[in-house]
């Protein structure tokens, strides 16, 4: 048997834009520095114990930070949080990604955005690099309820839109 030809990175990167998936900023803090960025690769792991894992790449500066102090915080960003995601996804400095943004503190003193829908702060337990990725696997410590707003959503390469309160419409497949 012959082995299959290798996929194309940017045919599976069209791929995976058909899963809907939510949107979240990471954060991590050292010293008196605070770093972020722009997640969608985040998921429950196991709800005994409760688990978590986030998804890395390895050109984000958040990642060294992360593998040093062993704890990073996930804030689940509402519909209206567009700006943020945008924000934290774009190589700038983590003051000028934090600059004018509103947070609060976990226990933990990790970052955790004012106005998201949730947030959880957790420890590290397990780092696996992963091609040009790094998942890190967290012991949930502490959770937070934030609003009860529209989930910010991003499909097919673009965000979704709110269409009311309850309602999002997806982008249509471009053409």
């Amino acid at each position: 048997m012959s082995a299959a030809a290798p996929v194309d990175a940017a045919a599976f990167r069209r791929w995976m834009g058909r899963w809907p998936t939510g949107v979240s900023i990471v954060t991590s803090r050292e010293g008196e520095r605070d770093y972020g960025l722009t997640v969608n690769a985040f998921l429950s792991v196991s709800l005994v114990p409760p688990t978590i894992l986030v998804s890395l790449g390895h050109e984000a500066d958040s990642l060294a930070v992360v593998a040093r102090t062993g704890r990073f915080a996930v804030n689940l960003l509402a519909a209206e949080q567009r700006g943020l995601s945008e924000r934290f996804s774009k190589t700038i400095s983590a003051e000028e990604k934090f600059r004018g943004v509103p947070v609060h503190r976990g226990p933990a003193g990790l970052a955790f955005l004012d106005g998201a829908l949730a947030a959880i702060e957790a420890s590290v337990t397990k780092a696996v690099e992963v091609g040009d990725h790094t998942l890190f696997v967290g012991r949930v410590d502490r959770l937070e309820f934030g609003s009860e707003r529209t989930p910010l959503l991003f499909h097919r390469g673009q965000y979704a839109e709110p269409e009311g309160s309850e309602l999002l419409r997806l982008p249509r497949p471009k053409a």
